[in-house]
């Protein structure tokens, strides 16, 4: 029997997905063919809004609908602390453990050899600028907490950011304070999977880095 060209090319679309393999895409179709055709409008309408309604914020990387962010742009948050992530979803997790009030720095991404990604390829230079600019602000940053994942590319990514600092290569100051998040989460695990209890211990447990 031969499938729709629509239902197949849904199918296609969905396999294209991280973490969705052919019997997961088949029954999701299968299940928005039951869908109210409202449903269906709506959910069309979430996927074109998507990309037109949010923006890259220019200070931190973050994913928004202003730019800056509303994070950056909160007088409240303390701007001398700086929080690094991998992924936009890293602050999301952090931020329901509601105990960091510093500012974040967004890489989208990893060093990762094995794939031809380094540092010019993720958001680590605009991080080191970013610090430099900050010298000549009434309050510049004056910690550096690096929230990379505890999987090796994430180790190496801490790694080559804390060294950079360290030897002045990247950012003009020795005096900034680079921590490492606590190791409140199991190796080989993604902050976005975490509880907020673990990401509690993990800011409060930060160490020299």
């Amino acid at each position: 029997m031969k499938i729709p060209k629509a239902i197949q090319n849904l199918i296609d679309s969905f396999e294209r997905l991280p973490g969705v393999g052919p019997k997961s895409a088949q029954r999701l179709t299968f299940y928005l063919l039951h869908v109210p055709q409202s449903e269906l409008d709506r959910f069309a309408n979430s996927l074109e809004s998507l990309k037109k309604d949010t923006m890259l914020c220019s200070v931190c990387h973050m994913i928004g609908e202003s730019d800056p962010c509303s994070i950056c742009s909160d007088l409240e948050r303390d701007e001398s602390v700086l929080c690094v992530v991998e992924q936009p979803l890293d602050v999301l997790a952090l931020e329901k453990s509601k105990r960091f009030k510093g500012k974040y720095h967004v890489l989208h991404g990893k060093i990762d050899p094995l794939n031809n990604i380094g540092p010019d390829e993720i958001f680590i230079n605009q991080l080191f600028n970013r610090v430099n600019k900050s010298f000549s602000k009434e309050e510049p940053i004056k910690e550096i907490i690096i929230a990379t994942n505890p999987t090796m590319e994430g180790e190496a990514t801490a790694m080559y950011i804390s060294k950079s600092i360290k030897n002045n290569t990247g950012v003009k100051n020795d005096k900034i304070r680079v921590t490492r998040i606590g190791r409140g989460l199991p190796i080989g695990a993604d902050l976005e999977y975490a509880d907020e209890i673990t990401l509690q211990r993990a800011i409060e447990g930060r160490m020299e880095y």
